[in-house]
């Protein structure tokens, strides 16, 4: 469990279950495991319920500043999954901007840092 994390107010239910997440990073396996996907993707397998329990205290009006491995943080956040899914079959599994749901990540190690400060 994430430490502290009783100290912030819940907010809203994320529509989703651990198997949901884990479902779908292994259909994205298969994608990628069949040649489907020709870029990197980063999985985030195993930390799908303290994600959970986070994002019950994010608002959807909240900014998401994320990493390279940010499927599962998109999903939370209330983006499609079918368009999460598009971004990475299209390659830009580790780039995953959405500006309607103000989320943005980078590949670069830090690189949302200066973006989440200019915001």
């Amino acid at each position: 469990m994430v430490k502290n994390l009783d100290k912030y107010k819940k907010i809203r239910d994320v529509n989703l279950t651990i198997n949901a997440l884990i479902n779908f990073e292994n259909d994205i396996v298969n994608y990628w495991e069949s040649g489907v996907i020709k870029a990197p993707v980063h999985l985030s397998n195993g930390n799908e319920q303290e994600l959970l329990e986070v994002f019950t205290r994010i608002s959807y009006d909240d900014h998401i500043f994320s990493t390279w491995r940010s499927h599962y943080h998109a999903l939370c956040h209330g983006i499609s999954p079918v368009w999460v899914k598009n971004e990475i079959l299209e390659g830009r599994s580790i780039t995953i901007c959405n500006l309607d749901h103000n989320f943005y990540s980078s590949a670069i190690v830090t690189g949302v840092l200066p973006i989440a400060l200019g915001t």
